[in-house]
């Protein structure tokens, strides 16, 4: 059966039963606005693959993952779930929370012992929503988009909702940059970066791209390679890259350069239309199966 997308009204549509779970006036809308944002969405990766049942079940359940073409499909699904997340109507976004739930709720991974596990753990799904949040706000903060150390506060307060959407509890999802601090500090040692998590590194550094976007294969690695550098010391030095001073300040700069490149139109549009062609390039395949 295939799958169906997650779709949603657009904001600028009069027709809309509502402003959603956040709304024009929210810092959520504003900080998910942001093309550079496309390097959060990296960044979260790489953070998520650290935490061994996270990554393990993801390749368990999705081994397709690492090829091209179901890779790029499965970036469009999750791109297109955390846009009705965020700018869909409220009945849009609860209804892509109980797809997710549901989906989630029938899946499981397997520890290298034979312990078998639910995937919607509360630390699993706690730890994916804290990766996303974190890396877009410290995305945000180093690019020197226009947001105040309140702004990001209330940035990763206004996301408990996108917790609960999925399943968290609300009370347990950190409502600050301090508890998110917190948060890392707590569960770093239950973490590390084993074959799995750089088997995943290595799939994000040199992607994978259906045949014909050969520009895509080419620009996503310089994207890629600074979304790792943003990465917080500890978790490049899991990976084996530890960096220093001089990375960090590089990766300040290339966040900064990244925000005005990706702000020039007609370039940022040009980058979406090679993403979508290669998150398309399976349909062909699927409509003749």
């Amino acid at each position: 059966m295939p799958f169906v997308p997650y779709t949603f009204t657009e904001p600028d549509d009069p027709a809309r039963d509502d402003d959603g779970l956040f709304g024009p006036g929210s810092v959520t809308w504003q900080i998910m606005s942001s093309p550079i944002m496309w390097v959060a969405a990296l960044r979260a990766l790489y953070l998520q693959a650290l935490h061994p049942r996270v990554i393990r079940g993801t390749l368990q359940n999705a081994p397709g993952i690492t090829q091209a073409v179901d890779g790029w499909a499965r970036l469009r699904r999750t791109r297109k779930f955390i846009e009705t997340r965020t700018f869909g109507t409220k009945a849009e976004a609860e209804d892509a929370g109980r797809r997710v739930r549901r989906i989630h709720e029938a899946l499981t991974g397997t520890d290298p012992d034979g312990t078998r596990y639910r995937v919607d753990e509360p630390e699993l799904l706690l730890w994916v929503h804290c990766g996303e949040v974190a890396s877009c706000a410290d995305v945000a903060r180093r690019g020197r988009l226009p947001f105040s150390a309140a702004d990001l506060d209330a940035f990763v307060a206004e996301q408990r909702a996108s917790a609960e959407l999925i399943g968290i509890d609300r009370s347990l999802a950190p409502a600050s940059m301090a508890e998110l601090d917190a948060y890392y500090e707590e569960i770093r040692p239950r973490l590390y970066a084993g074959e799995d998590a750089r088997q995943a590194l290595r799939v994000i550094v040199r992607p994978p791209v259906p045949d014909g976007n050969h520009l895509l294969k080419l620009g996503m690695r310089p994207v890629a390679a600074l979304a790792f550098s943003t990465l917080p010391g500890w978790a490049r030095r899991m990976y084996g890259r530890p960096g220093g001073p001089l990375s960090e300040a590089a990766a300040a700069a290339g966040l900064r350069a990244a925000r005005l490149t990706f702000g020039q139109p007609w370039l940022f549009s040009a980058a979406m239309r090679a993403v979508h062609r290669a998150e398309s390039a399976g349909d062909n395949l699927a409509d003749g199966a």
